[in-house]
């Protein structure tokens, strides 16, 4: 069945004078700069009625028309149970989980892995319906490379509760990650807008036009070559601690997507970035009360920490 694609056109602002036609697009209409080009090269863009190209330039007041991609699949919700993933608390509109490396917060195009809420669907927890069909009971995600604490509404109070304190910043979210060298100073605060790296999709960055994003960090233990750290989010950016540090130039051992030492990885036996959510505290949905909640290290990040301590003697 054929759909009717969607045409959007706007004006160029004067702000965005001699940009190239994928910047302009990614500005305007909130894509990457790699989707913008591919959007170009597939002839779905003009400017004043006429195809160009990604690098072509605008001018101010021009109209620049872009056909929008069509809308991703719906995915589907697969029960199926998750190695590794432990209750650490449940009651009538919350449970807390930990959430093993290697798990995605819930399904998502392209990914055939395990989930979150699949895998607590396949031990018979009813979650709330609230959010959209395939992320119902979300609240806050983790990436997939990431282990740790997470908070899943089983009721809908739960949900919209959880939510607004993420909005407002009442949630405290700590995380520690052992990070390359020693930040100076050993304890601040990095406060540096992200958005979308400008050439690889599944990449963030520091960028100027991006969205505002803060991190306080604290060491908790100095090495020889790395730095253990405890993490506090003011904002909660998709790969905000793994970004920032980077940009630092301080990036989490083992996280080769942003510049971590490969064969400081293969010495301590790791497979991705040493980041771990270790505490998570709230205002119970149910009476307002203040909850917390901590985990331990995975056994694959203890040992690293295990050898980068040894080796520190």
């Amino acid at each position: 069945m054929s759909t009717i694609p969607e045409i959007r056109t706007l004006p160029v602002p004067d702000g965005l004078e001699g940009e190239r036609v994928d910047a302009a697009i990614a500005r305007m209409f909130g894509f990457s700069r790699t989707k913008a080009a591919e959007l170009a090269a597939e002839g779905k863009v003009s400017v004043d009625g006429s195809v160009v190209g990604k690098s072509e330039r605008v001018h101010g007041g021009a109209w620049l028309e872009v056909e929008m991609p069509a809308p991703p699949r719906a995915v589907e919700l697969v029960a199926e149970p998750v190695p590794g993933m432990e209750i650490i608390h449940d009651d009538d509109d919350v449970v807390v989980i930990m959430k093993p490396v290697g798990v995605a917060a819930h399904p998502s195009p392209g990914w055939t892995g395990t989930t979150v809420i699949g895998g607590l669907a396949a031990a018979g927890y009813r979650i709330s319906t609230s959010g959209a069909s395939e992320r119902q009971g979300i609240v806050h995600r983790l990436d997939v490379g990431t282990s740790g604490l997470m908070a899943v509404a089983k009721s809908e109070r739960a949900y919209t509760s959880l939510k607004n304190q993420f909005r407002e910043r009442v949630v405290d979210k700590r995380y520690h990650a052992l990070v390359q060298g020693h930040p100076d100073p050993m304890s601040g605060t990095i406060d540096a807008p992200i958005g979308r790296h400008p050439n690889a999709d599944y990449k963030w960055a520091v960028t100027q036009d991006g969205k505002p994003s803060v991190t306080h960090y604290d060491l908790i233990e100095a090495f020889r070559a790395a730095s253990l750290l405890d993490i506090k989010l003011e904002t909660g950016r998709t790969h905000q601690i793994r970004v920032h540090m980077s940009a630092h130039r301080h990036p989490c051992v083992g996280d080769l997507t942003y510049g971590a030492d490969p064969t400081v990885a293969k010495r301590l036996g790791l497979t991705r970035q040493w980041l771990h959510a270790v505490r998570l505290g709230f205002e119970h949905p149910a009476d307002g009360q203040w909850v917390e909640f901590e985990s331990t290290y995975p056994a694959d990040l203890q040992h690293a920490l295990d050898v980068i301590r040894a080796e520190s003697q």
